[in-house]
Formats: C-alpha cells, structure tokens, sequence
C-alpha cells in the first residue's frame, strides 16, 4: 500500500478522492448505496463536481467525525493496539482509514449508530453498502480483519455502541476488482444527461364553483360561463406524454377530473332538491361531468400503457446493450459460448417511478452484468490458453470442449490430460497388436514357404526324371506343383492337393 499524506476532509484530500476509486464509493459503484446511485458517481467522476452538501448532511459529517474520534480509543482496548487514520492507495483504487495497526494488520471502521446496524448480530447481518467498503479497505492494505464500530455520543458521554469483527469475502473481492474495471470503462465513455429536480405537476386551470338556484325555473345559474371555461379545460389536457413532467402532469390532471365530476353530482343533487325538473340544466350537468369522466378514464389508460411503454424500451435497450457486449466477449472464442447468468432488468426497476431511477436501475444491473462476463472471459481466456499449449494435436477428443472447458481449472486440466494420455495409450496399443499382426504374417509366410520347399522336395524324390523334377527346378509356387503332380500321377488336381497335404506338409512341418 501507498501511503498518502493527506489530512483526511482537507481540500487536497478531496481533490486526491476526485480521482481515485475510493472505498466510501465501491457501493455506488455497484448499486449497493442507500445515499447514491451509480449514475450520480459516474456524473461526479466525470464532471469533477462534487454535489453541494447542505447545512443538516454537514451537521451529521461532523457528528460523525466526532462520534469517531471519541470511540477510537474504545477500538484500541479491544484490539490491543493504537490505531492512525491514514489515507492509503494501491494503483487506482483507494480507502481513507479511520484507523489502521502500525503493523497493517488490522483496520477500524466506524458509522453512527442507527436501527439497521443494531439489528445486526455478527458482520454478515451488516448492509452490503458496509461489507464491501471494508473489504476494499482489507484489499488495499492486505490486512487480515476489520472491526466494525457504531456509536452515538451525547457530549464525551457514550450512549450506545456496538461492534463486530469483519473478515474478508472472497466473492465480495472479486465483485469490487471486477466492478471497478467495468466502471472505469464506462466513465471513459460516460455523457452527462441533464440533470433536474423531480417534476411537480403544473397548476391546473381552476373551473368556477357551478352556482345554481330554481325556483321553478333557473333563477341564477353560470351554466354558459361554465360549460365554455370546462369545455376549453377538457380540450386543452396533454394527451402526448413523453417526459416525468408530462407524467407528473397527467396524475395530478385525473385526480382534479375526478374531483370536478364529484363536484358537478353535488351541484346537480343541489339543483335536484330545489325542483322537480330542469331538464335542460340536467342535461348540461350530465354532459359536462360525462366529458370530464371520458377524459378522465382516457388518460388515466393513456398514463398507464405510455409508462409501460417507455419502461420497456428502456429495459430493451438494457438487454441489446447487455447482449452486445456479450456478443463482443464472445467472438475470439467462437464457436464456443460465455455461461452466464441473465441479468434480471425486471427487478432492477421494480417500484422505480422517474426515468431517471428506471435509467440508473438499468444502467447499474448491467454494469454488474459486464463486470461478471469480463470475469468469466478472463477465467475462460486462461483455460482456453492452456488447452491450445497442451492440445493442439488432439483438438478431435474434445467436441464437447463448450461442456467441459468451464470446469474449474484443476478439474478441465486433468480431464484434459487424462483423454490425451487414454488416447495416446490407445494408439500405442493398436501399433502393438498391429505389429504383432505384422509378425505372425510374416511367421506364417516363412512357415508356408518352408513347407513348399519340403512338399516340392518330398515330390522330387518320388521320381527325380518326372515331371515334377522339372517342375521343381523352375521354383514353382504352390499351384504348379499341384498341378505337376496331377499330371504325374493322372489324377484330378483336388486329389493332388489332398495328397500333398496329407503326405508331405505334415512332415514338412513336423522337420
């Protein structure tokens, strides 16, 4: 680890923090934040901007701060050593220490004590946004432990505390270092989008209150006043909604319908109680609140399947973007394919409401998705390295290469070697028997020349002046003399043979 000489809240620490990967941000970084979201991290990395901290955030950083150096003398006596807040760095990535052992042994981590950290009853029960700092704070340090401190202080008076030892995760490392890769490419590539408050619903044209009176007949009534000004209202209601301020708009557009029509039953159940009849103040009232009701119903759908519709080009263009990167990964390997979890999109945006949370949401779960697939491409880049160096002439035993080769190393290796080498025992097995084939062929060659020789001797000295002599002294194959021996004695050449057989290649091989 890099010590760095920074006083941990001075302006040359923070502006060290602006371009570092420090361990307070790995939970944004992967979406683990309660108090930032991966695109407010990448917006800050990138414009160099930190958000402005109002005057309650800065009044619980310095209760912190103080709640942190009153209990680290608390730390000390439970590990038995003096802690040093200290800043350190291991290339790129960071962590500002609230305390560190001289030896780097151990490291202190401390939060204001609140309802989650209490219900916690080892380091495992703790939030991941707390986990993962300290285990990027164990990275950097190559320290062995952490122990983790809540409190709360009235004055120098310790109120509460609690705190439990945190030991390193594998599984949580491997997501840090795989995270930030992916992250310091997507910064490379990172747009700043505009940046805006939460959108309120613009205010909403105000129909006047219906005021009617019947004695018999309309005494007083706005009726045309009203119609024209609820006529124009109805006319004038955004139906082309793209935007959270269009969105905003529309809900709160329903609910005043809604309550307009209540209101119009109210002035008609008035109307009603003061005559029996006015048909043509009813017939108004009815058509009013029956276009409000209409309008109303239409954009209550319209909010709906429009929302439906952004949220899933949004989820769309997460999976192409997700699956092009994928495809990407892919092709030196081909034809063989990345095993990998799908990214689950569809949860990543539950009960998201803005855009810009359904964006985040997305652009973070697939970030993790990249940072996980450049893991198993880097472990499969190894395995296919290795198969290269040792199988090249052996490529055939291994049409199940996409089966086996993300098995964990050890195993791939010795299924590997263990194929080649039954392989190889195999060949040398059949050139063994082949040769042994070869020898007895060959024994059997000489053994049935010798018994010819033996046969056209014997025949010879049944009569030297015959015509087998002859036939003998031409070195005659096995037919010839059959043949000779059928002329010599007049018989067919089946009975010459069955002759020579019986007669003389037994006792040639038995010489």
């Amino acid at each position: 680890m890099e010590y760095q000489n920074l006083v941990q809240g001075s302006p040359e620490w923070k502006a060290y923090r602006a371009t570092h990967f420090n361990a307070s941000d790995a939970p944004a970084m992967l979406g683990l934040s309660p108090y930032k979201t991966r695109t407010q991290l990448l917006n800050e990395m990138k414009s160099g901007i930190a958000p402005e901290i109002d005057a309650e955030t800065q009044r619980r950083f310095d209760d912190g701060h103080r709640f942190e150096a009153l209990a680290r003398p608390l730390a000390e006596e439970i590990i038995g050593q003096d802690l040093y807040p200290v800043t350190g760095s291991e290339g790129k990535l960071s962590a500002s220490f609230d305390g560190l052992t001289m030896d780097e042994t151990i490291c202190f981590e401390h939060k204001t004590i609140n309802d989650e950290i209490r219900a916690a009853t080892c380091a495992a029960d703790l939030g991941a946004h707390l986990r993962v700092q300290m285990e990027q704070q164990l990275m950097i340090a190559n320290a062995t432990k952490c122990l983790f401190m809540a409190s709360k202080w009235e004055g120098e008076t310790l109120v509460e505390e609690v705190h439990h030892w945190y030991e390193s995760d594998q599984e949580i490392r491997d997501a840090i270092i795989q995270g930030w890769c992916q992250f310091a490419e997507d910064l490379e590539n990172h747009v700043i989008a505009e940046i805006v408050e939460a959108p309120k619903a613009e205010s909403i044209m105000r129909l006047p209150a219906l005021a009617v009176q019947i004695r018999g007949e309309v005494v007083v009534s706005n009726m045309p006043e009203f119609k024209a000004q609820a006529e124009a209202f109805i006319n004038n209601i955004k139906t082309d909604l793209e935007t959270d301020q269009d969105f905003a708009d529309a809900d709160a557009t329903v609910k005043f319908c809604e309550k307009a029509e209540k209101d119009l039953e109210l002035a008609k159940a008035a109307a009603i109680a003061q005559t029996s009849s006015i048909d043509k103040l009813m017939r108004t009232v009815d058509y009013i609140q029956e276009q409000l009701r209409s309008k109303r119903l239409m954009l209550e759908k319209l909010v709906k399947s429009k929302k439906e519709s952004i949220k899933l080009d949004i989820l769309n263009r997460g999976k192409q973007e997700y699956q092009s990167y994928v495809d990407a990964l892919e092709k030196p390997f081909a034809p063989i394919k990345l095993v990998l979890p799908a990214i689950d999109l569809a949860t990543a945006i539950k009960n998201k409401r803005t855009l810009a949370s359904l964006n985040d949401a997305v652009d973070t779960t697939v970030a993790q998705g990249k940072a996980a697939a450049n893991a198993v491409a880097n472990a499969l880049r190894e395995q296919i390295t290795w198969y290269e160096s040792v199988a090249a002439e052996h490529k055939f035993l291994f049409h199940d290469l996409q089966q086996i080769v993300f098995k964990p190393a050890d195993d791939f290796q010795l299924l590997v070697n263990s194929r080649i080498d039954a392989h190889k025992a195999a060949e040398a097995k059949k050139a063994e028997d082949a040769a042994k084939v070869e020898e007895q062929a060959k024994a059997q060659e000489a053994a049935q020349l010798e018994a010819e020789k033996a046969i056209l001797k014997s025949t010879a000295q049944v009569q030297q002046d015959s015509p087998v002599a002859e036939v003998v002294s031409m070195k005659p194959t096995r037919d010839q003399i059959i043949f000779a021996v059928a002329m010599h004695f007049k018989t067919d050449a089946r009975t010459a043979a069955g002759w020579i057989e019986s007669t003389f290649f037994e006792s040639a091989k038995a010489a």
